[in-house]
């Protein structure tokens, strides 16, 4: 379910006392049934909406809450901005009509809604070595998250990538959702750290308040910690020209690690992208040699003509004996 919709949904029953299926699709734009679905969908993540059967009947806020959203309790007004407001993935046009629903809630309500939205980042792309975390969310998620939005520190045993069991005491920032794994963001005495939350092995939620950084912004930060892990595990970065019709290609062979620039008067496009090795990268790269011109660094280069005389001696045309006097 579009998070769109999903707040565009509640605003229609804040605005009225109830709304159809039919009236969602109208004005949504969409079929009847994804309407229905979406209306359903609310319900299920937790929002108190019902459904009126018979004539004349629809869906509506429980408890009457038609200009105030005053039907909504905490955990209620937490769910919806969690499944509403993924700090990542919410539109402008989404973080607007958020702002409008906050106003909307009970002011008891409002810190927590905030915080909820703010609190996780969807990152869909997966880190290029293999991953090997479990499909489903890992054990103690639910209490990280509810840590991260009341602002408590916690306390878990951690096992790091050595196989090292630890304690800590941490700050919980944010929870990410990067492919099948799951990550808390958090602040330590050591500075900001990223744990994989699959790692963690028993915890406790204290009493002690967050230290939040100021202005910190979990997306921002979490692009940093990607950043950061591109340039450890990638430290080769090529720069070169493509020619328009090479393009595709190149995004075939590279995927979201493909930075796309500006044309040049000569119509090719400046494009920048990150490998382990010099030599794999070259390897990677000898099949699209027909659109691509690399500039830098010279390693590569220098792999890839050698690469090419070793496919020229091995695959080209036989000589001519002619050409031995």
């Amino acid at each position: 379910m579009r998070s769109d919709r999903l707040v565009a949904i509640l605003l229609m029953l804040q605005r009225r006392e109830q709304v159809t299926a039919a009236e969602v699709a109208e004005e949504l734009e969409v079929s009847e049934r994804t309407a229905r679905r979406d209306l359903d969908a609310l319900g299920m993540a937790g929002i108190p909406i019902y459904s009126v059967q018979g004539r004349g009947g629809g869906w509506r806020l429980l408890g009457g809450a038609r200009t105030d959203l005053s039907g909504l309790t905490v955990g209620e007004a937490r769910a919806l901005f969690l499944v509403a407001g993924p700090a990542a993935a919410a539109t402008p046009e989404v973080k607007a009509a958020l702002r409008k629903l906050v106003r909307a809630l009970p002011e008891t309500f409002r810190a927590q809604a905030e915080a909820a939205a703010a609190s996780l980042v969807v990152d869909s792309r997966r880190w290029n070595s293999p991953d090997t975390a479990d499909a489903h969310p890992p054990r103690f998620l639910a209490v990280l998250q509810d840590a991260v939005i009341r602002g408590v520190q916690v306390r878990f045993g951690y096992i790091d990538a050595a196989g090292n069991e630890t304690e800590r005491t941490v700050h919980p920032l944010g929870i990410v959702a990067k492919g099948p794994s799951w990550y808390l963001v958090a602040h330590t005495d050591t500075g900001q750290r990223t744990f994989r939350i699959d790692r963690v092995t028993a915890i406790t939620a204290t009493d002690h308040p967050v230290a939040r950084p100021d202005g910190f912004d979990l997306a921002r930060s979490w692009r940093q910690v990607t950043d950061d892990a591109d340039r450890l595990h990638t430290p080769v970065e090529v720069r070169a020209t493509c020619a328009p019709e090479g393009l595709e290609y190149l995004r075939a062979a590279l995927g979201d690690n493909l930075d796309i620039g500006t044309a040049g008067t000569d119509g090719r496009i400046a494009v920048v992208f990150r490998g382990p090795s010099e030599y794999g990268l070259a390897g990677h790269l000898a099949g699209l040699v027909e659109w691509l011109e690399i500039s830098s660094p010279q390693g590569v280069i220098d792999h890839l003509a050698t690469i090419g005389a070793a496919l020229t001696d091995r695959y080209g045309p036989p000589e001519h004996p002619a050409a031995r006097h």
